[in-house]
């Protein structure tokens, strides 16, 4: 290949998407094992590569030349291959810096966690001492010299002020797990996750839900695929360009989710979304319906509604996980807090606002079979709807009108 990317387990990888819309060059995915890295290293088939988990060290000792970022932090991301000459950078750190600096979080005099000890914290730990960090302690769950466990930071450094995951954990496709309890630290002012799959982790939704300033991966991983293309052509690059990738990776990459009541919609507009923007459509009751290999009243009929809220919930972890698709909820879907948050990691949602004189009976809809039945529930779920929505859509207007209005908000 000429450029792309190695690591063991890629399959989550974004960096294809990113690196095809910046340079004129095709990027490729190449899981490597273990033992086969020095041969490819030796061999040089390539013009530039970007390293990631867990190579950013192996590739050290093949290379003829590393910067002194790259030196300093004793990890390299980013290998460019000049006349038969490797050429080592760590992109990870312009990356992570930008990060940091697009929320606007304030590292001077703090005190710092750094959770992890690969290469990976080696780069946070570079930022955030350049940054003028006054403290920084590092945790794992695995004994490592200099690293804490869990147990030893919730009981003595409960003052601490910044917390930023290089760990793996929370990442796609164990995406209901989140590497420490955020409320244990009652100083914290900002969170910063480098795990990017999916868009916001748990990690990030509560570190967000605690009012502090947070930011999952994917700007760090849109800035330093930038400054990698930086390396690989001799371009000159900028802040607005990172932006621009950011924008459009996250344009593409997140799930539009439509929430609303039972006949407000959401399935004719998801397919007009769907043709419009060539995103798939994935309507959670026909996962529910696949999965349970009965329709919906029969599930109700036989097994009731908590039986139905619990397959409800399975399906909607299953298409959450999924990235750049339009989701299509049941009525009742965000009655669970666990539902939205799932819904939240990779998309917006999308309210479908139906006054409720337009929304009508349907027999298929055991709690909304009548127009009392319909009153009962919009009444109940309304201020849910609004309190859970990203974007309110007046719901009134013609399927075709309610997807502009989408899309016109996509456009911002």
């Amino acid at each position: 290949m000429k450029y792309g990317l190695i690591g063991e387990h890629l399959k989550h990888s974004f960096s294809k998407a990113i690196h095809e819309q910046i340079g004129d060059y095709v990027y490729e995915i190449l899981e490597i094992e273990p033992h086969n890295v020095e041969a490819f290293m030796k061999k040089k088939d390539f013009c530039g590569i970007n390293v990631t988990i867990p190579y950013k060290e192996t590739v050290i000792p093949y290379l003829d030349y590393i910067d002194d970022s790259a030196k300093k932090i004793g990890a390299v991301n980013t290998v460019v291959n000049r006349d038969g000459k490797l050429y080592g950078y760590n992109t990870d750190y312009s990356g992570m810096r930008a990060l940091v600096m697009r929320i606007g979080l304030e590292i001077k005099n703090k005190k710092v966690l750094i959770i992890g000890t690969g290469g990976t914290s080696k780069t946070a730990t570079a930022v955030v001492s350049d940054l003028g960090a006054k403290e920084i302690i590092y945790v794992s769950n695995i004994s490592v010299e200099g690293a804490l466990t869990y147990e030893e930071v919730y009981q003595n450094h409960r003052d601490v002020e910044i917390i930023f995951n290089t760990s793996p954990v929370g990442m796609y496709p164990k995406n209901e797990h989140s590497p420490i309890d955020l409320e244990r630290f009652p100083s914290l002012e900002g969170v910063l996750d480098v795990v990017y799959n999916p868009i916001r982790t748990k990690l990030v939704q509560k570190a967000k839900s605690l009012g502090l300033k947070s930011e999952g991966g994917l700007y760090m991983l849109g800035a330093q695929a930038v400054y990698a293309y930086q390396h690989f052509t001799g371009t000159p690059v900028s802040v607005e360009l990172c932006d621009k990738v950011f924008k459009n990776v996250l344009s593409e990459k997140e799930n539009i989710v439509l929430i609303g009541m039972p006949s407000s919609g959401k399935t004719t507009i998801g397919t007009i979304l769907a043709e419009k923007t060539g995103k798939t459509l994935v309507d959670t009751d026909k996962v529910i319906v696949e999965n349970a290999g009965c329709d919906i009243p029969t599930i109700f009929k036989s097994q009731g509604e908590s039986k139905f809220r619990m397959l409800e919930t399975e399906a909607i972890k299953e298409v959450s996980k999924q990235n750049g698709i339009i989701i299509a909820t049941g009525g009742g879907a965000i009655l669970k807090k666990e539902n939205v948050d799932y819904l939240k990691q990779n998309g917006t949602l999308y309210f479908l606002d139906r006054d409720l004189s337009l929304l009508l009976p349907t027999e298929d809809r055991p709690l909304s079979s009548d127009k009392e039945a319909i009153e009962k529930r919009y009444n109940e779920r309304y201020p849910i709807y609004c309190q859970v929505a990203d974007v309110k859509v007046n719901g009134n207007l013609t399927a075709n009108e309610v997807a502009e209005l989408i899309l016109k908000e996509l456009e911002k």
